[in-house]
């Protein structure tokens, strides 16, 4: 393999998840016409109103998706991370509706919309890859609604660590029970609609309850399913592989 088709090999790794290509298809994705660009924690890949002009792959570190309320609050909406197609739908919506942005130190490989389209209309199987690619982040969303919209406050902190172990091990960055959560509290308590100060007391109510120890940003879950009950989580809305959703 070529340095220029590593660069789009964990996009081919990540697609295949949900739908199995050829050897053609893996070989037209791969020869996608790319840029590469690293950006430090904060910056953005695209900002809500953008004329986007690529879709990106994650190819190491983190990002998010945020929106702004019209007084500047911040709403996390999800968090990705290496091998994702951050922003696949706006090779098609063209105008970006929210803003990615780097958790971390990130390297992104950017692919014009227009290759996007037409490697999906041409083949499809990868047209059918990407449409499942958009539908399971359409899934997250939603489970996301009902946590931030139904759930009480230590429910909602333990689900999303239960998310991400689970999204972790499933791209082999980490395992369900020991790893680093990239988030400062107040990026969690974006994401959860509370306050930095209410998630550092159910972090350390999940820690009383003897299912997580926590130092700095290490993640060691001590009881899985007791964290797993007391999050209300059912990985079926992530729709992994069966091997990583037990």
């Amino acid at each position: 393999m070529s340095a220029q088709e590593s660069l789009l090999a964990p996009m081919v790794r990540k697609l295949q998840q949900w739908r199995s290509l050829d050897a053609d298809d893996r070989e037209a994705l791969l020869a996608l016409p790319c840029r590469v660009i690293q950006l430090r924690p904060q910056e953005y890949v695209v900002r809500e109103g953008d004329k986007a002009q690529h879709s990106c792959l994650l190819r190491s570190g983190f990002a998010f998706r945020q929106k702004l309320t019209g007084s500047g609050a911040r709403q996390i909406l999800s968090i990705h991370m290496s091998g994702d197609l951050a922003d696949l739908q706006n090779s098609l919506l063209r105008t970006a509706d929210h803003s990615l942005q780097a958790l971390t130190h990130l390297e992104v490989a950017q692919i014009p919309v227009e290759a996007i389209q037409e490697i999906a209309f041409a083949r499809p199987a990868i047209g059918r890859a990407m449409w499942y690619e958009t539908l399971v982040d359409a899934s997250i969303f939603r489970e996301w609604t009902l946590n931030v919209g139904r759930r009480d406050a230590a429910t909602r902190v333990a689900h999303l660590l239960c998310e991400f172990a689970l999204r972790l091990e499933q791209a082999g960055l980490g395992e369900r029970c020991d790893y680093e959560l990239p988030m400062t509290q107040e990026q969690i308590a974006d994401a959860l609609g509370l306050t930095s100060v209410h998630v550092n007391r159910m972090l350390m109510k999940l820690a009383e309850a003897g299912t997580i120890s926590r130092t700095m940003r290490s993640v060691r879950v001590t009881d899985w399913p007791k964290l797993v009950a007391l999050g209300d989580f059912d990985p079926a809305y992530l729709h992994l592989p069966a091997a990583h959703s037990a």
